[in-house]
């Protein structure tokens, strides 16, 4: 308990910042809603009609006028990009920084097994997540109350939902990554969110590239699809889930063989 509150501690900074930056973007996103209503009902006809690159974010399934159509594109991407940024940094140092930092030698000195080190840390990352979208629904739902707007709680709890899920399947797989490193990832973990976003479009825009669906989590997280269907695509995100406890048990077996500096 100690090592997870330590670990909270350290990235308590990271974690304000974060939340605070998501968070306003996301009430500015939907304060200004009202402002835009009356210019959105022209700019969903210009986007539908502009092929690839409606199909590429999905513009071409939904009424970009409508408060849930907005909110999955505009919104829905500014949570989506952000959560798995922020996914992807914490936890790919996890297991990395102390060789990193050269505190391993006082962390494992301590009465605690390697695989205790592991539980609390990959513990601090999905404790950080959860704070995250918590704080996250409670200023959107607020900002939702203030213009007054209608939505179907439903549709929006999926929506969260899968952005959660989102960023907790790119923290098990940098989580998984991190106990391969020596020297900090920050470049690998933000560089792996940015791929399986653009994987996430280029699927979108060829049929070719269909696959890639199943290797993306943005695939079951795709605003656009949960506002169309009312679900997450639970064949994507089967196997999103299935990575993500792949990557965790790698993470397990790595770290408590490796030999660390």
């Amino acid at each position: 308990m100690t090592l997870l509150i330590h670990e909270l501690k350290q990235n308590r900074l990271s974690l304000l910042i974060w939340t605070a930056a998501i968070s306003f973007m996301l009430g500015i996103c939907v304060i200004i809603y009202p402002e835009m209503s009356s210019q959105m009902g022209d700019i969903s006809e210009m986007f539908a009609d502009m092929g690839s690159f409606s199909a590429a974010f999905g513009m071409d399934q939904i009424n970009f006028g409508e408060f849930s159509g907005y909110f999955a594109v505009e919104c829905g991407n500014v949570l989506g990009m952000g959560g798995a940024f922020f996914a992807s940094i914490i936890a790919i140092s996890a297991l990395a920084k102390e060789e990193k930092e050269h505190t391993a030698e006082f962390l494992l000195a301590h009465p605690i097994s390697r695989r205790k080190v592991v539980t609390m840390k990959l513990s601090a990352v999905l404790l950080q997540l959860i704070i995250l979208n918590a704080v996250v629904i409670g200023i959107t739902t607020a900002s939702i109350a203030i213009i007054g707007e209608e939505v179907s709680i439903k549709t929006l709890g999926f929506l969260f939902l899968a952005y959660f899920l989102l960023q907790i399947e790119i923290a098990g797989i940098t989580f998984g990554i991190s106990a391969f490193l020596k020297n900090g990832g920050l470049g690998i973990g933000l560089g792996l969110a940015i791929l399986f976003y653009f994987m996430n479009i280029l699927a979108n825009l060829t049929e070719e590239a269909k696959f890639l669906k199943y290797i993306t989590p943005f695939s079951y997280a795709e605003g656009t699809d949960i506002i169309t269907n009312g679900s997450i695509k639970s064949e994507y995100l089967v196997i999103g889930m299935i990575l993500t406890i792949i990557s965790i048990a790698t993470a397990y077996l790595k770290y408590c063989r490796k030999d660390i500096a």
